[in-house]
C-alpha cells in the first residue's frame, strides 16, 4: 500500500496520512447535516439525504485516493445544493426526482468530456472574469438562504427584505453560531465551521430550544431517494431542464478546476505548471456525481477543504481513503439530525459564501465591458434566487459588450452557442 501511493516518493507515513484525512473529515463534516438540511426543504426524506450525502462523499473521496491518488476529499458541494432545492425544485416547481435525473445527466456529460477531451476547452472558452463572478455570485446566493433561514433577514411586502427579529431565541441561536464560528476561523481553527455548529448546538440543547433523542442510532434507509434519477430520466428532455443541467455541468467544472489546482499547488504536486493525473481527478469527480443522484443527492465536488488535511502533512490519496472512511462511519450519527436544525446549519452558509466571495478581488472591474457582464451574474444570484439566471444574463451580456468594444475576435465560438441557449431559454420560458 505504501507503494502504490508513493509515501517514500511524498515523504509522508501512514500518522501524517491519519490526521490529514482526519482533519480533512472535520473541515468538511458540516455537509452532512447542511445537505440534509437543504434538501429536505423540497419534500425529500431527511434521513435518505443524509444518507446519501454520506455515501457520496466516501464513494468520492475514494475514488479521488485510489484513482487519482490525490489527497482531496468530495462530498455535495455547497452553492449547487442550495439551487437544486430553493431554484430547480422550489422555485421552478420542478419535482425533486426530475432535479436529480438533471444532476445524473450532468455526471454522464461530466465524464463523456472529461474522457474526450472536449472539457478543457469548453473552460477555455469561457472567459476567467466570468468564472469568477460565478463563483462570487454563488458565494452571495448561498450567504442569502443562510441568512433567510437564520431568520436574520426575513420577507417585507415594501421593500422585499428586512432585518429578522434579533429578540427571537432561534435568530439570536443563529447569531450566536455565527459569532462562534466566525472566531474559531479567525484563530485559524481549520475545522472552525464544524466546531461552531457543535457549540451553536450544545447551546439550543441548554436552552431548551431543541431537544436530543440520542446521538448514535441505525442507518437511515436511503430507500425514498434511490434510484429516482433513473426512474425520472425520462423527464429531463425540456429547454427549461437544458438550462439547469449546462447549471450543474459549468458550476461542477469550475468547482473542481480550482479546488485541483489549489489543493495539488499547497500539497507541491504541481509539476512544470501541470497537474499530473489530471484527467483521472475529474473522471473520479464526475462519477462520484453520478454515483451521487443514483443514491439521492445533489451535485457532488471537490472540496477545497481538503487544503486543511494538506496543511497538517497529508500528501497522498491514502488522505482521501481515511477521510473517506469517516464519512462512514458518520453514517451511524443520524440522530443528531433531530438538533442540528436549520438555525445550526445557516451559519456554514453564510461563512462559506464569504470565502466564495473572495473572487471579487480578481475580476478586472476597470474593463467596462468585462465588468457588466462580471456584476450581472454576481448581483442577479442572490436577486432572483437563481443561479442559472445569474450565469445565463452573464452569458448573453459578455458577446453583446465586448462586440461593442471592438473585441469580437477574443469570443470562443462556444460562448456564442451559450449566447443562443441562454436567450431561448429567456424567449420561451419568461
Amino acid at each position: 500500500m505504501k507503494k502504490y501511493f508513493q509515501f517514500e516518493e511524498l515523504g509522508t507515513n501512514y500518522r501524517k496520512e491519519f490526521m490529514a484525512g482526519l482533519t480533512t473529515f472535520l473541515a468538511m463534516a458540516y455537509i452532512l447535516f447542511v445537505n440534509a438540511d437543504l434538501l429536505s426543504a423540497t419534500g425529500m426524506d431527511q434521513g435518505a439525504v443524509f444518507t446519501a450525502t454520506a455515501i457520496a462523499a466516501a464513494v468520492g473521496s475514494l475514488f479521488m485516493g485510489i484513482i487519482a491518488k490525490y489527497p482531496i476529499a468530495l462530498a455535495p458541494g455547497m452553492g449547487l445544493n442550495a439551487f437544486f432545492a430553493f431554484t430547480v425544485v422550489i422555485g421552478y416547481g420542478i419535482p425533486w426526482e426530475t432535479a436529480l435525473a438533471g444532476v445524473l445527466a450532468s455526471g454522464l456529460i461530466f465524464i463523456v468530456l472529461t474522457l474526450s477531451g472536449i472539457r478543457e476547452k469548453i473552460i477555455n472558452a469561457i472567459p476567467a472574469n466570468l468564472k469568477k463572478a460565478v463563483g462570487a455570485g454563488i458565494g452571495l446566493f448561498i450567504a442569502f438562504v443562510g441568512l433567510q433561514s437564520a431568520g436574520i433577514v426575513v420577507g417585507d411586502e415594501a421593500t422585499l427584505v428586512v432585518l429578522g427579529d434579533l429578540t427571537s431565541p432561534t435568530v439570536l441561536l443563529a447569531v450566536f453560531g455565527l459569532v462562534t464560528s466566525v472566531i474559531l476561523l479567525t484563530f485559524g481553527v481549520k475545522a472552525g465551521i464544524f466546531y461552531g455548529m457543535i457549540l451553536t448546538t450544545l447551546a439550543g440543547i441548554i436552552f431548551g430550544l431543541t431537544e436530543l433523542n440520542g446521538i448514535v442510532g441505525s442507518v437511515p434507509s436511503v430507500a425514498p431517494t434511490f434510484g429516482q434519477a433513473f426512474l425520472h430520466f425520462g423527464d429531463i428532455f425540456t429547454l427549461e431542464m437544458l438550462v439547469v443541467i449546462l447549471t450543474f455541468l459549468f458550476v461542477d467544472f469550475f468547482d473542481t478546476a480550482g479546488t485541483l489546482v489549489a489543493v495539488a499547488s499547497q500539497a507541491g504536486l504541481v509539476k512544470d505548471n501541470k497537474l499530473p493525473r489530471a484527467g483521472k481527478a475529474l473522471f473520479a469527480d464526475s462519477a462520484a456525481t453520478v454515483v451521487g443522484a443514483t443514491v439521492g443527492t445533489s451535485t457532488t465536488t471537490s472540496y477545497v477543504e481538503s487544503t486543511a488535511g494538506v496543511g497538517v502533512g497529508g500528501r497522498s490519496g491514502f488522505t482521501a481513503v481515511v477521510t473517506a472512511g469517516f464519512f462512514l462511519l458518520a453514517l451511524f450519527f443520524s440522530p443528531l439530525l433531530s438538533v442540528v436544525t436549520s438555525e445550526v446549519t445557516a451559519p456554514a452558509l453564510i461563512i462559506v459564501g464569504v470565502l466564495m466571495a473572495s473572487a471579487l478581488k480578481d475580476i478586472e472591474w476597470d474593463q467596462f465591458e468585462t465588468a457588466v457582464p462580471a456584476f450581472l451574474t454576481i448581483i442577479m444570484m442572490p436577486l432572483t434566487y437563481s443561479i442559472a439566471t445569474g450565469i445565463a444574463l452573464g452569458f448573453i451580456f459578455y458577446p453583446i459588450t465586448m462586440v461593442i468594444k471592438g473585441r469580437a475576435k477574443e469570443i470562443h465560438p462556444i460562448m456564442y452557442g451559450l449566447f443562443i441557449v441562454f436567450v431561448l431559454y429567456f424567449v420561451f420560458l419568461n
